[in-house]
């Protein structure tokens, strides 16, 4: 598996062996069951349909509560697809849990950003403003937004005030610190999207795969192909 759905619980801090002190994010990853494969035959691509975080079957549209009752499965809050790699299988009703990562392992994370509300562009957009004194009545604005005569409109993308936040969000290549198999809890370095108790979307990441075959001599590092460019440029 490649993936897997889950919370954002917060914040905290992490010694790692050096005693270095790190920040990190706690994720609730799992567990989640297969309820439905996709194959090529079928549906022209191969995946897993998997959920997370169960619900009272009364709290589901009939469309779903057929999907979920097809599947012999309860209901969930939370439906994605996950890809599968090539001679990957799953099964209807298969659970997964956080013990699919390793400490050491480089995660994608995505979530939806915290939302801003309607802000100014000062906020929106880091505008510098105008000036604060001698009588200035340009402040926070935004200034000129187009021409008058030609083009005669404002030009599709200008910068102005709007709503800020809420978008889906991907922080890549994280690392993760430490796996809670027990409680599916994953310990990851540094800061996600989202406020806490949001869900999120946890993906394995290539990263610790080059850097195994870089150190199996397999592929060599960007250092080493830039001796290489050296030496033959000499």
């Amino acid at each position: 598996m490649q993936s897997l759905l889950g919370r954002k619980l917060g914040m905290t801090q992490f010694f790692d062996s050096d005693g270095q002190l790190l920040p990190v994010t706690v994720i609730l990853a799992g567990p989640c069951a297969v309820v439905q494969k996709k194959e090529q035959a079928n549906d022209g691509y191969q995946a897993l349909q998997i959920g997370f975080e169960e619900v009272a079957m009364k709290k589901v549209k009939k469309p779903l509560k057929g999907h979920f009752q097809k599947a012999k499965l309860p209901a969930f809050r939370f439906l994605r697809e996950v890809g599968l790699e090539a001679g990957q299988e799953g099964a209807v009703g298969q659970i997964i849990k956080a013990d699919i990562f390793q400490p050491g392992d480089y995660v994608h994370v995505s979530g939806m950003s915290k939302g801003k509300g309607f802000q100014g562009v000062m906020k929106r957009h880091h505008f510098r403003g105008g000036a604060d004194t001698h009588g200035s009545m340009f402040h926070r604005a935004p200034g000129s937004i187009g021409s008058s005569s030609d083009p005669s409109r404002v030009f599709k993308g200008m910068r102005m005030a709007g709503h800020m936040g809420s978008v889906s969000r991907t922080i890549k290549n994280l690392e993760v610190l430490k796996v809670d198999i027990e409680k599916n809890l994953l310990v990851i370095k540094g800061s996600i999207p989202g406020a806490d108790q949001s869900f999120v979307v946890v993906s394995k990441s290539d990263k610790a795969k080059k850097n195994q075959r870089q150190a199996d001599g397999l592929t060599p590092s960007v250092p080493a192909k830039e001796a290489a460019k050296k030496k033959e440029k000499k």
